[in-house]
Order: structure tokens, then sequence, then C-alpha cells
């Protein structure tokens, strides 16, 4: 397959959600930048600079919302050399690093997070997040006895993924309507879920109802646990960039929305979470207040605040 051609279809398996969560985007990107570095041929450097910033954009332009896609690439194609050939391994050795570290993250969230699950708890989800299954998966193994809710997390109904996931690992699960969480919250210990955004001043930005759950937690007073790879921090909030929150097509939500002339769907597919509904942030460096996100973003990612690119 052409280089590009390989870039293009990664792009549009993001794009069209064949390739969804944060964590499976960052690293589905990590691997597409290897293999098109792997297969480039360039007569200069000049050229593999090129071509490597033009397949970084086909790919961060799929998901305009997801940090974790654009600190993926930046840590792949973080690279100085003058050499064709020094640059191109310097990008295949990025990304797997990126690879390895991500998945090696998720397992430590889990264990870390998973701590603060106690035997017998009821368990809510929303969407479906690898960083959050990783703490209920981590709880069930340790031998607590834990039952989860699920929403279905309309409407592209990832939360349908989630329960096939917890079916397989026989943890006992119920299946909900989104609009069903404040009906079932007081029956909740502990809320769980994933991240697809983590700004500087600790917010959340999660799949769209992600807000109203916390928003039910913190009225039930339930607690409200966020599990996030670092790289899901976005160090462009510290120099006061507003999160992008993608629009997405008015079919996800009404099929046959041409039938209708007056009638206009609003898809947001995230929301906002603000920091003071959030008790925790689990992460593979740790377990912290969302306050310190602006550590995470200065200390594990390295950018600093007159950083401008």
């Amino acid at each position: 397959m052409n280089p590009t051609d390989q870039v293009m279809e990664t792009a549009q398996k993001i794009r069209s959600m064949e390739i969804r969560g944060a964590g499976r985007i960052a690293i589905a990107a990590a691997a597409s930048m290897r293999d098109f570095a792997l297969a480039l041929d360039a007569g200069s450097i000049e050229q593999f600079n090129s071509e490597i910033g033009r397949a970084a954009g086909i790919l961060l332009d799929t998901r305009p919302t997801a940090v974790s896609l654009s600190n993926a690439i930046r840590m792949v194609t973080k690279y100085d050399s003058t050499d064709v050939e020094a640059a191109r391994r310097s990008v295949i050795s990025n990304a797997e690093s990126f690879i390895d570290s991500s998945q090696r993250a998720v397992e430590r969230i889990g264990r870390i997070g998973s701590r603060r699950i106690r035997d017998g708890y009821t368990i809510l989800t929303h969407c479906n997040s690898m960083a959050a299954l990783s703490v209920i998966s981590t709880a069930h193994r340790s031998g607590k006895g834990i039952r989860v809710i699920a929403t279905e997390s309309r409407p592209r109904y990832q939360g349908i993924t989630t329960i096939g996931m917890l079916e397989e690992l026989g943890i006992q699960t119920e299946l909900i309507v989104d609009s069903a969480v404040r009906s079932v919250m007081n029956d909740v210990d502990i809320v769980v879920v994933g991240a697809d955004v983590i700004t500087a001043g600790g917010s959340l930005v999660n799949k769209i109802g992600t807000a109203q759950i916390a928003l039910c937690a913190h009225e039930a007073r339930t607690s409200f646990m966020v599990a996030a790879e670092t790289y899901k921090f976005s160090p462009r909030t510290i120099l006061g960039e507003m999160v992008t929150i993608e629009e997405r097509g008015a079919e996800e939500v009404l099929p046959d929305i041409s039938r209708y002339k007056n009638v206009r769907v609003r898809n947001p597919a995230f929301d906002v979470t603000p920091h003071s509904y959030i008790d925790l942030i689990c992460t593979e460096v740790g377990a912290i207040p969302p306050e310190m996100s602006y550590l995470i973003i200065k200390e594990r990612l390295g950018w600093e605040l007159d950083e401008e690119s």
C-alpha cells in the first residue's frame, strides 16, 4: 500500500469512529506515523520533514477535540536530525515507545484506581474507556464483589461495547439509558469514567452526557473518578486556548433528518465537566486532585508557558 493511502485509511477509520476512544485513537495514529515513516521514500531531509508534516496534518484533522491525538503526533514527530535515515529511526522509535508506554499506562491506572474500589461497590461508567475499564477489571480480578451500571452512551451507543467487555470478564452489569442516571445514582458508590481531554484547570472534556452524570453524582455525594493517561492532558489550555467541542453529523441522532423541513439537530460529541465535580483523576503517575493538572502538563508533557507550537 502507498504510504499516504495507509495514513488516509487510518484517518478515515478515526473520522468514522471505526477506531474510537481517545487512547485507541492515539495508538492508531502513532502506529500510522510509524508505518508511514518506515515506507517513506525521501531524497532529502527537507522532503522527509515535509511528508511527515503532511501525514500528521491528515491525522490531526480527523477529530478536533481529541488531545490524545495531537499529543501522540507531537511525541512521535519530535526529532532533530539532518539525516533522513536518522530521522526515520527517530519517528519509528518514538512511535513504538509511545504505544508501549500507553499500554503500560492503562495497566498501571487500573492498579492505582482499583484501590479506591471497595468490596461490594456498585460502579457507574459512561461510554467506553480502556482506562476506566482497567480500573473496573482490576478490582474484579482482585476478588472484590463489584457490579457495574453502564449507560448506553447515545447516539453512538459506546455503552454496548462496554457491556460486551464486562460480560467477557464475568462482571455483573446493568445497562441503562442515559437519562436514567439520576434515577439510579443513589444506588451507586462511585462513578468511573475516562477522558478525552483534561484542561490545565482540571476540567474534564469527555463523551456527551458526562457532565450531567457528574452533576448527579455531586448532588448525591457520590465519588466521581476520572481515569486518564497523562497524554490526555491539554498543554494548549495553559496558554488560554479553548478546547474545540466536535459537532458530529445529524444522521447519528436522526437518520431520516431529510423528512423534516423545520428541524435542526445539534450533535455535540463531548461536554465539559467542571473540576469542582471531580474528586480524583487517576493517572499512571498517581491519583491526583484536578487542581494538580497544571503540574502534570508542565512536568510530564514538558510544555512551558511560552511554547506556542
